[in-house]
């Protein structure tokens, strides 16, 4: 009798084991499947997303090699901090910055280029006007100001030349320069060739006009940039100094500094004083930005 108990028991945990075995191998491989679409879907994503936005900007970078090193970087990263500091929270943080990083790298210099590009539209439209003046059509003179102006000016339009070429229309070719550039300095060119199309005019007159009118924009812009300098750097440091004045009082009392992170009260004290940082920072950054 106590045979067939131990038998029974035997078979039990058997099955017992073989169920979870097999319960555990189903879902490793649904886990994989699932991780596997995951990471197909990310990487079209990545991809399509890299391609267009490293397009825009007349970049030419192979998006397979950019999506194997964001990989690399996202996994090889994080571990590398848990390994030398064992700070599960620093890990996850320096996790989603590096999953961000593309994102602001790419905003950065997109900014960066359209600056460079209101910059030169001035002195573009400048040369436009001579040239019409002179008696060149405005392909021709936008042909010239291919050849003689750096880029990003004389990508778009050499961008905006070929579309013509091939014969689209355009108004759609302003259009999608708009698209790339959407920015004020550009509209108003756009929205004076447009109307000079429509009704006529003297678009010499027009460019030189409102090469002048941007130029004197840019020249107010820098003179505010330049008084704002010290508001803005005002904000940086106060906005740091707490943070400093955290660190330094934790290292030399410890104790003290950690009832912040280990208490209810600490950490509510801690997010009030976090929540006013911010605050304080937008502030001072909604004051010094003066927009013209």
């Amino acid at each position: 009798m106590e045979f067939i108990y131990n038998l029974a028991g035997d078979t039990t945990f058997l099955l017992t084991v073989v169920s979870v075995f097999v319960s555990t191998t189903l879902f490793m491989f649904w886990l994989m499947s699932q991780g596997q679409k995951y990471m197909t879907s990310y990487k079209e994503t990545f991809t399509e997303s890299a391609s267009a936005n490293m397009g825009d900007m007349f970049m030419s970078v192979d998006v397979n090699r950019l999506f194997q090193l964001n990989l690399i970087a996202i996994f090889l990263m994080p571990a590398l901090v848990w390994f030398l500091l064992g700070d599960p929270i620093t890990t996850i943080a320096v996790f989603c910055m590096i999953a961000f990083m593309p994102t602001l790298i790419y905003q950065n210099m997109r900014k960066k280029r359209l600056r460079r590009f209101e910059e030169q539209l001035p002195d573009g439209l400048i040369m436009l006007s001579g040239a019409m003046r002179a008696g060149a059509s405005l392909n021709i003179a936008l042909e010239s100001l291919i050849k003689e102006q750096p880029a990003p000016l004389s990508q778009e339009f050499e961008l905006f030349m070929r579309e013509q070429r091939i014969g689209t229309d355009f108004d759609v070719s302003l259009q999608h320069m708009e698209k790339r550039l959407p920015i004020q300095d550009f509209a108003m060119l756009s929205s004076a060739m447009r109307i000079n199309r429509e009704i006529g005019g003297n678009l010499a007159e027009i460019m030189e006009s409102l090469g002048d009118t941007l130029r004197r924009k840019h020249q107010m812009e820098g003179k505010i940039e330049s008084l704002t300098a010290q508001g803005k750097l005002q904000g940086i440091v106060m906005t740091g100094l707490p943070v400093l004045l955290a660190g330094l009082l934790y290292l030399l009392e410890p104790a003290s500094m950690e009832k912040l992170w280990t208490t209810t009260v600490g950490w509510i004290v801690l997010g009030v004083i976090i929540f006013m940082e911010v605050m304080g920072y937008i502030m001072i950054q909604k004051i010094t930005a003066i927009d013209v």
